[in-house]
């Protein structure tokens, strides 16, 4: 299994947008950053995702998972990008904020701190660890 951070705008789809979408989850799809891309190409069924909400709050706020692997993304129309599908795991009680993801030294290497502009990165297990620890996961 791979961990993965996935961003969204709460204003355009919130995690609790997402854990109405139910079991049958709901389409990542609107990527169109070719590294983004790659990455959500790389995702396998099963895979675990922090949700993380952008621009508006800036923090973790949930887990969903891949239930469904890249294919061509609908609202492409140049057919060159992929979705993929996910489903709500959890929210998280305590979200964890990225003020406090950069003031821990350990995690100073994700995407998130060096790439902030990255929509779809991938999350080391370790740090999955830590960032789960910090949102008392």
């Amino acid at each position: 299994m791979s961990y993965w951070l996935l961003k969204s705008e709460p204003d355009v789809w919130s995690i609790d947008q997402q854990k109405k979408a139910g079991v049958k989850g709901a389409p990542w799809d609107g990527v169109r950053n070719y590294q983004a891309a790659k990455n959500l190409k790389s995702m396998k069924k099963g895979d675990k995702c922090f949700f993380y909400h952008s621009n508006i709050g800036r923090e973790i706020v949930g887990i969903v998972e891949v239930i469904k692997e890249a294919y061509p993304d609908t609202t492409d129309k140049s057919g060159r990008f992929v979705a993929i599908t996910v489903k709500f795991v959890k929210k998280i009680s305590k979200p964890v904020n990225l003020d406090k993801i950069k003031k821990n030294k350990e995690l100073s290497h994700l995407a998130l701190i060096k790439q902030s502009r990255l929509s779809v990165m991938p999350i080391d297990s370790k740090s999955w660890k830590i960032l789960n620890d910090m949102g008392r996961i």
